[in-house]
């Protein structure tokens, strides 16, 4: 069906098989430990038997390599040639005509027709592995779908084809992923942009996208990365994470966790600062998971990653410009529209310019508990960033004027942070009271508070309540009925 499955390749397949086989027959011998690393790159290139040293060096990688799937230098160099051979053979056009189960049983069918012409000696369960990883780099994300199908792996960072690094538990980890080549990288990449209709190459060498299940991606491609693409996946877990799990993690205490839920009930206008993962977007999801169901949401996004449960909700994304340089609509468009969208909230995933001023307006004018993510180290530094953004803008309003709005607007910031130990947590959550002078009066609800680590390195510290008993929402808990739970939360938390 899919054309020269037959004359063409055999021929020339069969030529080059003998040294093709030569690589996966000597398997067995891999365990011996005999040769030193160095002599066995020397000798592969004139010796006949190279190909169990050159699965050396792959053993002796350093410890912290983490091991996907256990592939070796020979089993890259077979998949290599049967799949160049797979190319050759198989037609394209036809096969983008059928649907996924098809293509897939398809080319597992002219695998194996190459795998018997080539007398390549392979156990079933490597065959498998071989079928499964061919048709992920036809049909999928090629080396990335082992990894993207972990639960436990929040990033995935491609520097390059050699070099995929996963964070786990916190921690990063070098793993043995790699892909053929940097233009097998530059490919995948091109497929998963060009699925929410954005391009990147030459002309436009950055790009932000998402995967089908709202995993944020960005890739940044030569000529601006100079050892190849660099892909970064933000994954998201496949359970959607509530405050519960939060609480279970020990990000927060369980009065802590009350307190949130209330903000986010009693439609307080709510700013969750933090650094580069340490889960902003992660709490803004559980955040919004205490909206009703009669409400209208609107969210910003430059990439749509935000997992909302409500039934109404409308979902906004930026786009970029075209190759003209024109139709492009920022996060400041998106926000100033919302306004003529009768929304009851407005989330922006995250604020890093100009739509900040925007998002205060409508947080001041009836869209009470609106949320947005934006990076900062400390709540006070969020409000400082909010102002400098708005004065970036370009508006010519005084320093006393921007603060007064952003009291005015903001009510609540919940500041989040990754800890050195890679747990992250919730560090404080604080109340914008009013200004002072030039100077913008807040106090903590709750802290966390560091009180050493254990022997295994992990930081010890709880969620301490300051001791404040009636916040400044306390009038918006009761209007919603829900200050009886509030007060028994912070009376908890006190003691």
């Amino acid at each position: 069906m899919f054309g020269r499955r037959t004359a063409p390749v055999e021929a020339p397949a069969t030529a080059k098989s003998s040294a093709a086989v030569k690589k996966p027959a000597p398997a067995a011998p891999k365990p011996a430990p005999k040769p030193a690393p160095k002599k066995a790159k020397a000798e592969t290139k004139s010796a006949t038997q190279a190909p169990p040293r050159v699965v050396k060096p792959a053993a002796q990688k350093p410890s912290e390599q983490v091991e996907i799937g256990g592939r070796s230098d020979e089993y890259f160099h077979t998949k290599t040639t049967i799949f160049n051979a797979l190319i050759d053979t198989i037609d394209l056009s036809q096969l983008a005509q059928l649907d996924t189960e098809a293509a897939a049983e398809e080319i597992r069918d002219i695998v194996n027709e190459i795998i018997s012409i080539k007398n390549v000696q392979m156990s079933i369960a490597e065959q498998e592995s071989l079928l499964q990883d061919i048709c992920n780099d036809v049909l999928g994300y090629g080396p990335l779908e082992p990894l993207l199908a972990r639960d436990d792996i929040a990033d995935i960072m491609v520097n390059g084809s050699s070099r995929v690094f996963i964070e786990v538990g916190g921690k990063i980890q070098l793993t043995n992923v790699r892909f053929r080549d940097n233009a097998q990288l530059m490919n995948i990449c091109q497929r998963i942009v060009s699925q929410v209709g954005r391009r990147v190459d030459e002309a436009s060498p950055i790009c932000d996208a998402r995967l089908p299940d709202g995993s944020r991606v960005n890739v940044i491609a030569p000529p601006l990365s100079i050892d190849g693409a660099a892909l970064t996946i933000r994954k998201f877990k496949k359970d959607k994470l509530r405050i519960e799990d939060l609480v279970n993690f020990g990000s927060i205490s369980p009065e802590g966790a009350k307190v949130l839920e209330i903000i986010g009930h009693c439609r307080i206008n709510t700013l969750i600062s933090g650094g580069t993962g340490s889960g902003k977007t992660t709490l803004l999801n559980c955040l919004t998971g205490f909206i009703e169901h009669d409400e209208r949401i609107i969210t910003c996004e430059d990439a749509a990653e935000l997992q909302l449960q409500q039934p109404h909700v409308v979902r906004l994304e930026t786009r970029p410009p075209n190759l003209e340089g024109q139709g492009e609509v920022t996060m400041r468009d998106l926000v100033k529209n919302c306004l003529r969208m009768r929304p009851e909230r407005i989330i922006v995933g995250e604020v890093r310019g100009p739509e900040a001023f925007d998002l205060l307006q409508a947080m001041n004018t009836g869209h009470d508990g609106s949320m947005g993510t934006l990076h900062a180290n400390s709540p006070r530094e969020a409000l400082q960033r909010v102002e400098s953004m708005i004065t970036m803008g370009g508006y010519n309003l005084p320093s006393k004027t921007i603060k007064e709005m952003i009291v005015g607007s903001i009510d609540v910031v919940v500041q989040a942070a990754r800890l050195r130990d890679g747990s992250r947590r919730i560090t404080h959550v604080t109340e914008v009271l009013g200004t002072e002078g030039d100077t913008i009066i807040t106090q903590d609800l709750f802290v966390y508070d560091m009180d050493g680590e254990d022997v295994d390195g992990k930081i010890i510290g709880k969620h301490k309540s300051t001791g404040i008993a009636r916040p400044a929402f306390w009038d918006r808990a009761r209007y919603y009925g829900k200050e009886a739970e509030l007060a028994s939360a912070l009376d908890a938390a006190a003691e």
